[in-house]
């Protein structure tokens, strides 16, 4: 980095004369030619961009043509990746960039990717210009008793058009950061699961490739260990909120003038790949390297699935038999918390703020049995006005660690009888195909739940609940098989490629179990969960319960290298698209469960309906196939005694204020600058937490065990289960009666 840094070679601005209207185009200052990026081999990066802008369009299932369509979405996919909150790039940055927005598809064909690093030339200027001021504002100070208003969403924002527009912006950007220090310090000292604030800066890493670190639990360790483990060392003086945003600004800054071209590129091309569908990717050849790492599941850190987002490492979904899966601590990961920080065992906390997602999970990761302190923005608040800690110990996620779970539950119905219910878990769909070769009783999702399934069978259990809530998917062919553990043969999903549309059948006519089926889902359940649920319904096998949708990814994506050796990188490129044997895809619409028991995820931006530029909706022609069973009317029954049971439930109408509060916070628009209000607000979501972690954490019997532990929608899933029981019983015994006849 010192011999980037020590050369003058200004690669785009002044090397090539024809691109020197940038430079006019930012009358606030005048762009500086020393410290600038350059890419010292551009031979090889013209041969990356060729052979991406030529394979990506033959690769893709849309055979979409390289054009100005595709350029403009890379730009705009760009300029995102860069400035996503709209706060460092002026209009005139917008409207002098927007010039090669038709253009950009020729350039790439060239194997041209000057443009990348005149827009990083220009926001490295912008962000050291902006970093001064905060300097200068948190030097004057703020008046918190002012009643105004910041507009923290700026996602659609227009681009500031002035210096007051802009100045204005980031002084209610700052002081609003420094009331959520401020604010989050006073809470710290009568709670300490609330700790410092390290709300993102905009400007986050636009690699969409989600990253997976591996883990166990400190609940496996011996006493003495997990007390160690889990108990925080007396630390430094925290800094204070003044010293502590500066520190934030100037890292950033850091780090900006610390990338390589690798990390411009990377940023660019997946900015490209992404023109084409959210889930396409360019994978640098570090990028590439720590993907396979992943495949192989041999991995140490805190057993998540990582995505870029706002600055941040965002929990996409938490990785069976890891830590942060087992974790029953009170400050344990969710789906969507934002990791800002990270420390190794007892030491100083490092802010991973901006930083590239690799080298944030590389920080994450550690030796086996070490112990990781993450600091979190919890999903509940957007907003950032209150941070966790989580504490875990490190260890390798293997495949066995990811087995289908199950219990029996014995529920108490209207009548005051005993039914006993069967509980399967399933976290993935997973399959050991290397294993499948040479060992007869290799790890299968669809093997495992059907040996459950049987011993259910045993226990004579009256109905079962599968619970999919979670699961990303995993193995299609495992989807397809635990579809035919439920029916006796059939078509179970169709797949579109480029030039055909595949049928995948059981053709296995035995069915493992045909009794009363209750599958669960929410936002979160994606890809071969959303085919197990979409065939069960079609047929009418079970009923589907959950968030008002699935996660709505119906698209198939493979990792192709751009040369053998991969020195040049891979490209993750959508090949195909699922489809129900009803007609319908899977894809952006998801499955719509037919009860709807809304998670906290459904008032969050969870699904494929908040990703840029998804694919669209679509059709083909629907297979022929036999209804198990028509539940048209039973769902209308069996929808109607649940609400009235949760209307006259008080943990559950606890449970919908607390939904009804969640939502609130993530479509609140406007945050307040007055210190009594925010004050306010702060304790609010303090103890909106605290309800939540009640809530997932008790039943609704604290004193019988098998009630402990049981979430609320998981609870009334088993009701509705038991009503459709003795609606089954009522339908046989009609029928037997009228037979007798």
């Amino acid at each position: 980095m010192k011999d980037l840094k020590q050369q003058t070679l200004m690669h785009s601005l002044i090397r090539r004369g024809k691109h020197c209207a940038f430079a006019i185009a930012l009358p606030l200052f005048v762009i500086a030619v020393s410290g600038a990026l350059s890419v010292q081999q551009d031979e090889k990066y013209s041969k990356i961009v060729k052979t991406l802008a030529r394979e990506l369009p033959r690769e893709h299932l849309s055979r979409h043509n390289l054009d100005d369509n595709t350029s403009r979405q890379t730009l705009d996919n760009y300029l995102s990746a860069m400035d996503s909150e709209r706060i460092y790039f002026l209009a005139e940055d917008i409207e002098a960039f927007s010039r090669k927005e038709t253009l950009l598809d020729d350039e790439l064909r060239a194997g041209n990717s000057d443009f990348a690093f005149e827009v990083y030339e220009v926001f490295k200027q912008r962000v050291e210009n902006r970093t001064a001021y905060v300097k200068e504002l948190l030097e004057r100070g703020f008046d918190l008793s002012l009643d105004e208003d910041y507009r923290w969403k700026r996602k659609d924002a227009p681009w500031c058009s002035n210096r007051q527009e802009w100045d204005d912006l980031w002084r209610k950007r700052i002081k609003n950061e420094y009331l959520r220090r401020v604010i989050a310090d006073a809470l710290a000292e009568t709670n300490t699961s609330v700790a410092s604030i390290e709300a993102p800066a905009p400007g986050r890493d636009s690699t969409n490739v989600t990253t997976t670190v591996g883990a166990t639990t400190p609940t496996q360790l011996e006493p003495k260990a997990l007390e160690d483990a889990t108990t925080l060392t007396p630390q430094e003086a925290p800094p204070t909120p003044e010293a502590a945003i500066l520190d934030r600004f100037e890292q950033f800054q850091t780090t900006l003038q610390d990338s390589d071209s690798e990390w411009v590129m990377q940023k660019y091309l997946s900015a490209f790949a992404r023109a084409y569908d959210p889930h396409c990717d360019y994978m640098s050849p570090t990028t590439a390297e720590d993907f396979d790492i992943e495949m192989k599941l041999s991995l140490f850190g805190i057993g998540a699935l990582l995505s870029p987002e706002d600055g941040t490492a965002k929990i996409v979904r938490l990785i069976p038999g890891g830590p942060a899966a087992r974790d029953e601590s009170k400050n344990k990961l969710l789906p969507g918390d934002k990791i800002i920080a990270v420390a190794q065992d007892h030491e100083k906390s490092v802010s991973i703020l901006h930083w590239p997602l690799y080298k944030a999970v590389r920080l994450i990761r550690g030796e086996k049995g070490t112990r990781v302190v993450l600091t979190v923005i919890p999903t509940t608040d957007p907003t950032g006005t209150i941070t966790k800690q989580v504490i875990l110990i490190r260890d390798e996620v293997k495949l066995e660690d990811r087995a289908a779970k199950s219990n029996i539950k014995t529920v108490t119905d209207i009548n005051g009888k005993n039914v006993k219910l069967g509980v399967i878990e399933l976290p993935a769909f997973y399959a050991d195909l290397k294993g499948k070769r040479t060992n007869p009783d290799y790890k299968s999702s669809s093997r495992d739940v059907g040996r459950i399934l049987r011993e259910m069978r045993e226990e004579d259990v009256s109905g079962i609940v599968l619970d999919l809530r979670n699961n990303g998917g995993g193995a299609l062919l495992e989807a397809v098989l635990m579809t035919g553990l439920f029916i006796k043969t059939g078509p179970t999903v169709q797949v579109r490629e480029r030039h055909t549309i595949s049928i995948l059948p059981d053709n296995d006519p035995s069915i493992v179990y045909s009794g009363p089926l209750i599958v669960l889902v929410n936002r979160l359940s994606a890809s071969a969960s959303e085919i197990l649920a979409a065939a069960l319904q079609d047929y009418g096998r079970a009923v589907i319960v959950g968030d008002s949708k699935t996660h709505g990814k119906g698209s198939v994506q493979t990792i192709l290298g751009l040369n053998r050796s991969q020195s040049m990188g891979a490209i993750k490129v959508t090949n195909a698209l699922f489809y129900r044997i009803s007609g319908g895809s899977t894809q952006l619409r998801g499955v719509t469960p037919d009860i709807i028991l809304p998670s906290a995820f459904e008032y969050m931006e969870f699904g494929e309906d908040f990703l840029d530029n998804p694919m669209e909706w679509s059709t083909v022609r629907p297979t022929i196939y036999s209804l198990f069973n028509d539940l048209s009317g039973e769902i209308k029954i069996l929808s109607a005694q649940s609400l009235t049971r949760r209307q006259n439930n008080e943990r559950f109408q606890a449970y919908r204020a607390l939904l009804d509060r969640i939502k609130v916070l993530n479509t609140r628009e406007a945050l307040s600058l007055n210190m009594d209000k925010r004050k306010a607000q702060a304790t609010e979501e303090k103890e909106l937490l605290d309800i939540q972690n009640a809530l997932m954490e008790q039943g609704e019997d604290e004193d019988e065990d098998e009630a402990k532990n049981e979430d609320v929608v998981k609870e009334e899933a088993l009701r509705i289960l038991v009503d459709m029981i003795h609606y089954n019983a009522k339908r046989e015994a009609s029928i037997a009666g009228i037979n007798a006849r």
